[in-house]
């Protein structure tokens, strides 16, 4: 799964330069740390996508520091909660966060929020890309894009969309099915990615986009029926699901990205020091592969390259709520 944003990602080369520069200081200033537990702060609730994220690469970055990695979920606002406790936490390395779309590059355009997306985090390394899986109730007739589009238009609003909460990823990757497939569906916000899927497999809602990670379990037990994927391409987990462009709704594309960010001010030897064991686990085999069955595909970037995706996404991001029209009520 290469994606646009990872390939724009990847070509940031004129950051190379400082990126090296700070490594040259690391085995200075960055030695003998850390000396105690580092806390990964979590900006959902357990159990979700990010959650499960969060875990696995928390065990991996604890292996290769030596410390125990404590995952700290503060859910919340959408992840403002969390990402805020980061913000403001001292900049010193022993707490970072959990970066992901909501509090870092959607909820900024969709409100204000107690930080500056920009000024008060430190990117670290862009760890996992993952897709958003078009997935319905089994109860739910449609077993193609084309016909739950057939569907939604002759029962307008009356299928039932569930979300890990109102701005969310989720949202964002439904109101732009809804613009570009010329449909409605009844929104329902739930307060995480989990609650959500719940209510979604209790048949409670019909459908949702949510990520691969937390859609995939589900998909394989037969409790959901998977559609199609986000992604340009295919996932390899579920090859047997076309992209939504591939199911005829041209010029969609949904995905995720987490990764670890640090508060500002950092010191840059620890950013230097915890990028270079974030991206060394992340470019075993065995971390490609155990992320890879939890449907998530391995990145590992310097933290420029992390900085210059964060970027391109809220970019993209403002944009698709302008042309939604979607507001936070």
């Amino acid at each position: 799964m290469r994606n646009k944003r990872r390939m724009r990602c990847a070509r940031a080369l004129t950051c190379v330069g400082a990126a090296a520069g700070m490594a040259m200081a690391a085995p200075v200033m960055g030695e003998g740390y850390p000396t105690k537990p580092v806390r990964l702060v979590v900006p959902f609730p357990p159990g979700g996508g990010t959650d499960l994220v969060g875990r696995t690469i928390a065990q991996a970055l604890g292996e290769r520091l030596g410390q125990s990695i404590i995952v700290d979920n503060r859910a919340g606002a959408g992840g403002v909660i969390g990402a805020d406790h980061v913000a403001k936490a001292p900049p010193d390395g022993y707490t970072l966060l959990m970066g992901t779309p909501g509090p870092l590059t959607i909820n900024p355009n969709l409100r204000k929020v107690p930080y500056d997306p920009e000024r008060d985090f430190a990117p670290i390394t862009l760890a996992t890309i993952s897709p958003f899986v078009l997935v319905v109730h089994p109860s739910v007739p449609a077993r193609s894009v084309k016909a739950l589009i057939a569907i939604a238009r002759t029962k307008s609003g009356d299928l039932n969309y569930s979300t890990s909460g109102q701005g969310s990823v989720s949202h964002l990757a439904g109101a732009q099915f809804e613009a570009l497939a010329d449909i409605k569906f009844t929104l329902i916000p739930f307060k995480g990615s989990n609650p959500s899927l719940t209510a979604l497999i209790a048949g409670q809602v019909d459908l949702t986009l949510e990520n691969q990670p937390v859609t995939l379990p589900h998909i394989r037990a037969g409790k959901l029926r998977g559609l199609a994927v986000g992604t340009l391409q295919r996932s390899s987990l579920l090859p047997q699901l076309p992209t939504m462009r591939e199911a005829g709704v041209v010029g969609y594309e949904m995905s995720t990205a987490f990764g670890v960010l640090a508060p500002a001010r950092t010191p840059g030897a620890i950013l230097t020091r915890l990028s270079q064991e974030l991206s060394g686990a992340l470019r075993r085999a065995d971390m490609k592969e155990r992320l890879a069955t939890q449907g998530l595909e391995a990145v590992g970037s310097t933290p420029q390259e992390f900085a210059t995706h964060l970027r391109d996404e809220r970019e993209r991001y403002a944009r698709l709520i302008r042309s939604a029209g979607i507001k936070l009520d």
